[in-house]
């Protein structure tokens, strides 16, 4: 039972360090997607007007 009192410390400091790498990633626009928008707007799909 001891092993609990080290496991959860560290399970949470992992799930916390998982936290802080996602956050970085998403402030870093790792996500964006420019080719994508790229070819979007040269689709006949694509729709220019302004949304009400």
């Amino acid at each position: 039972m001891e092993i609990l009192g080290l496991l959860i410390p560290v399970s949470l400091g992992l799930g916390g360090l998982g936290l802080l790498a996602f956050i970085w990633s998403l402030r870093g626009r790792q996500y964006d997607d420019p080719k994508g928008d790229a070819e979007r707007i040269l689709s006949p799909e694509w729709d220019d007007h302004p949304k009400p």
